[in-house]
């Protein structure tokens, strides 16, 4: 069971490392290039979906590399199963109910 672990957070540094390297590719192309893609994304037309498209591909790529980072960092959100699995409070003892004293006239 401790091989399982291991290789699986070798398989996450591997795609940590794959995603940062992709993120910072992107950014780098995209800053290095920057007036001939905003000449490019401002002809209109069908250019005008290039943004979003760019948006959501680096959306993707960070998204991927920062969950990854996390995992590594091994900081998991909490999955709905082990936020079930919390065990309730025991039950209070029902007390029963004091005899009342009740004045006779």
């Amino acid at each position: 069971m401790a091989a399982k672990t291991e290789i699986r957070k070798k398989k996450i540094l591997i795609r940590t490392l794959m995603y940062g390297a992709i993120t910072t590719a992107l950014y780098a192309a995209v800053f290095s290039h920057a007036s001939s893609i905003t000449e490019l994304f401002a002809k209109g037309g069908f250019y005008a979906a290039l943004p979003i498209a760019t948006v959501f591909i680096f959306s993707f790529a960070h998204g991927a590399f920062s969950s990854n980072l996390w995992s590594v960092l091994g900081i998991e959100a909490i999955t709905k199963q082990a936020a079930k699995r919390k065990t309730a409070p025991a039950p209070r003892p029902i007390q029963k109910p004091r005899a009342r004293l009740r004045m006779s006239a």
